[in-house]
């Protein structure tokens, strides 16, 4: 059996503190609240394409990227969370502008880092 075409995704992210990281998603994200009850907080990604916050004491964050997003204009994306105070991560050797943004080889992509409060690294993302 196969999925259904019409069966949508369901993103989960990880965090040790929900009361530390809800406010991040809502206000610094600007994702809507769709609901919360004792497991996760129910964000809308775009499309109600649902992203479940879901609590998981001693949640230690991994060293790769869990979420991320498809921007028009990175540089105008990064500029306004830098904004709201979120810190772009510039790694050692990958050759990021001063914003952190890397460009690819090819020049196919361009991709910008970010950690959540848990330390969960996003991105965002501008093709061609």
């Amino acid at each position: 059996m196969s999925l259904p075409a019409s069966a949508q995704p369901v993103c989960f992210v990880l965090t040790a503190n929900r009361e530390k990281s809800r406010p991040f998603y809502a206000d610094v994200l600007g994702l809507r609240l769709m609901g919360e009850d004792d497991h996760a907080a129910t964000f809308d990604l775009g499309n109600r394409t649902p992203m479940r916050l879901t609590s998981l004491p001693d949640h230690k964050a991994a060293g790769h990227t869990v979420l991320g997003w498809h921007v028009a204009d990175i540089a105008a994306a990064v500029h306004a969370l830098t904004a709201k105070g979120v810190t772009f991560t510039i790694y050692p050797g990958f050759g990021q502008d001063a914003d952190g943004v890397w460009a690819s080889p090819d020049g196919g992509a361009k991709v910008a880092w970010f950690p959540d409060p848990d330390g969960n690294v996003l991105s965002l993302t501008q093709f061609g």
